[in-house]
């Protein structure tokens, strides 16, 4: 997985760097095993601050490529609490995704089941 890091409003400093990194290829296991052509585009920095009072600080990763596509964004006063819950939310929305598609397989098998059940049902018994 290549993870593509942009900071906007901040300077993106080594360390903030190495904890992107570090937090986003954690997501790795999550993913399938042939999901070695995603890319992830992650975007740290301040939100404005026209409509909040401090500093608020923003966390997006956009997920993309072999059929995936996912997207989570969080806002919070620490910059690394917002890199954690996006880190979260992602692999929240690849569990999801990886039980929706076992809960599709799984309703294919049983359809192909009921499919041959029906099948020999109709042949002639001795």
């Amino acid at each position: 997985m290549k993870i593509n890091i942009k900071a906007t409003g901040i300077e993106l400093t080594p360390a903030i760097a190495g904890y992107v990194q570090k937090k986003i290829s954690a997501i790795e296991k999550y993913l399938p095993a042939g999901a070695v052509d995603l890319v992830a585009q992650v975007e740290v920095g301040k939100s404005t601050q026209h409509h909040k009072s401090g500093e608020v600080f923003k966390a997006e990763v956009h997920l993309s490529g072999v059929g995936l596509d996912l997207y989570a964004v969080s806002e919070q006063t620490d910059l690394y609490a917002a890199i954690d819950l996006v880190k979260d939310d992602i692999v929240q929305n690849l569990l999801q995704l990886k039980g929706k598609h076992q809960t599709l397989s799984r309703k294919g098998a049983q359809l192909v089941k009921n499919m041959m059940k029906g099948l020999n049902f109709f042949k002639k018994r001795p």
